[in-house]
């Protein structure tokens, strides 16, 4: 386990000389030119220490922090078994239009396998680990977890907005209305942070003070709470995501001025609702990305995943504050330590092979995974198994569901 230990233990960042912890929750007032005007939401004086005397006030004390409920469990130990069982048998791949009559093409995402069944959207989540626009490795039970949680915060977020989701057949797969993908991704963050190229952590490193619209002040360093969520939208390019300004969206015939106005505002409200759930579960969100399209009605929906460890950053809440003021990266419960492991071992922008990832990373990133949807749902993972292959299941539960629904 000594690639976990490394990567559990990272380096200092640069020494800290800003501390404004509070995480205040913010949402769009108006937009203008390439610049978004934020004002404060009813949620600004909610902060981390606040939060969490509030759950220790109200609720019993826990016989492990989440740390040591992360690090060191006899549930991480029993998890960690089913997920050693089912390294060789993860799903990375899928040909429901090969076993489903009527399924039209597939379209292979980086993480989802998509078909086309006439009404409907057949969306399978694999297990395929993707990051720096590549596929990484193959997660046990990552699709299930993905699809799963997504299901959670779509159901939890329907006042915010409409969503996409018509049924949910099977573990790794939902049944979802057909609707005009805007062909931008909002990327909503807190924190500046992060280790990828659009990263906005790489990009202020540079230099660049002025990112997708939002003009950044001088003096923040690796980690540091925003005074304001922010928006940094990207195009979703085939083979790379590629940062864009508000002003270009809507120049370049994107979208419409009014429908960025209100993919913008409710990706502001998703985010502000998710770090306040986050946060009464002991989390912090600190980043993440939602997709929108437009139905035939013309009204707007939420659609692909949300708040899951794939799209979205989360970190430890009661640890934060003292690892932040120690020059310490944060206790995080998402993929960026399996990120920091192949920018260490490799270039996985340029090389053209990447290495293996170790048996015990890709363990370790599963039990992460399962982790985070029963901290957020406080509900048990169930750990499906079964001696009938995983694609078979899948097509017997696809085409009954698509049947019941002609």
């Amino acid at each position: 386990m000594g690639h976990i230990t490394q990567m559990l233990n990272p380096p200092k960042t640069q020494n800290p000389k800003i501390l404004p912890i509070n995480p205040s929750l913010y949402s769009l007032s108006s937009f203008s030119s390439s610049r978004i005007t934020l004002k404060p939401h009813k949620f600004q004086n909610l902060s981390v220490s606040a939060v969490m005397r509030s759950q220790h006030q109200q609720e019993p004390q826990r016989h492990l922090s989440l740390t040591e409920a992360l690090l060191n469990s006899n549930r991480k130990e029993e998890v960690l078994g089913d997920i050693k069982r089912s390294l060789s048998n993860c799903l990375s791949e899928t040909n429901l239009h090969l076993t489903i009559p009527g399924l039209k093409s597939k379209i292979r995402g980086k993480v989802r396998d998509i078909y086309d069944s006439g009404d409907y959207l057949v969306l399978v989540t694999t297990d395929r680990q993707s990051a720096f626009d590549r596929i990484l490795a193959s997660i046990p039970f990552k699709g299930q977890v993905l699809n799963e949680t997504s299901l959670w915060w779509f159901e939890k977020t329907k006042h915010i907005t409409s969503n996409a989701v018509v049924s949910a057949p099977d573990k790794n797969v939902t049944i979802a209305r057909k609707c005009s993908v805007f062909p931008v991704e909002f990327v909503v963050r807190g924190y500046v942070t992060g280790s990828t190229d659009t990263s906005l952590w790489t990009v202020y490193n540079k230099g660049i003070r002025e990112y997708c619209g939002n003009v950044l002040p001088d003096g923040l360093v690796k980690n540091q709470k925003l005074s304001v969520n922010i928006i940094t939208p990207t195009t979703k390019a085939e083979d790379h995501d590629v940062p864009i300004t508000p002003d270009e969206i809507i120049r370049s015939g994107l979208m419409t001025q009014a429908d960025y106005e209100e993919v913008s505002r409710k990706a502001l409200s998703l985010f502000e609702y998710g770090q306040h759930v986050a946060l009464e579960h002991g989390l912090i969100l600190v980043d993440t990305k939602y997709e929108f399209g437009k139905a035939n009605d013309g009204s707007i929906l939420l659609t692909d995943e949300v708040h899951t460890p794939d799209s979205s950053r989360y970190w430890i809440a009661n640890s934060f504050m003292e690892r932040f003021q120690n020059g310490l990266e944060p206790e995080n419960v998402d993929k960026e330590f399996l990120r920091l492991w192949f920018a260490s071992h490799c270039n996985p922008y340029e090389d053209e092979v990447l290495p293996d990832a170790p048996e015990d990373l890709v363990c370790e990133l599963a039990w992460r995974y399962i982790f985070l949807y029963e901290t957020i749902t406080h509900s048990k993972f169930d750990v499906f198994s079964s001696e009938e292959p995983i694609h078979n299941r899948i097509s017997r539960n696809v085409a009954s569901a698509l049947s019941s629904l002609k």
